[in-house]
């Protein structure tokens, strides 16, 4: 212990200051980095959800989908009505692992392993025929 504390007495006695080392020493800022607050006559309105306002749109599947991945669409779409729905083919066409991105209401309040349980139950024995699943939950 004694020699670990000598080590340590050595190189703080042995260091320089920063200007013996040539550095250039901190300056002060000649003005602060945030202005004082002050009011400048702008307004900032933030634009708040009402009841009035129009329901959203229902999600519409792609072109480009297969006829497989158009079938868990619209399986999803239908139980879920989700937001936002993304469905992916990511085996390299053979059907064996798909890429879900599934934005609904219906995850609100639920932890990201019950949002997954509920999409595992939805898709049922379809998954069950599956290598794999990406699987992306989340409510709006």
């Amino acid at each position: 212990m004694a020699s670990i504390q000598r080590i340590f007495r050595g190189s703080i006695a042995a260091a320089r200051p920063l200007a013996q080392l040539g550095l250039p020493r901190a300056t002060q800022r000649s003005k602060p980095l945030r202005p004082p607050t002050q009011t400048s006559g702008l307004s900032i309105r933030r634009n708040y959800a009402t009841e009035g306002a129009s329901p959203v749109q229902p999600v519409e599947a792609p072109d480009y989908l297969n006829p497989k991945e158009l079938e868990i669409f619209n399986t999803l779409k239908e139980s879920l009505h989700p937001t936002k729905l993304e469905v992916q083919d990511i085996s390299g066409g053979c059907g064996s692992m798909y890429a879900l991105d599934v934005v609904s209401e219906q995850f609100k309040g639920l932890p990201i392993v019950k949002q997954h349980r509920l999409v595992n139950k939805i898709l049922g024995d379809e998954i069950k025929q599956w290598h794999g699943v990406q699987l992306k939950t989340k409510a709006p």
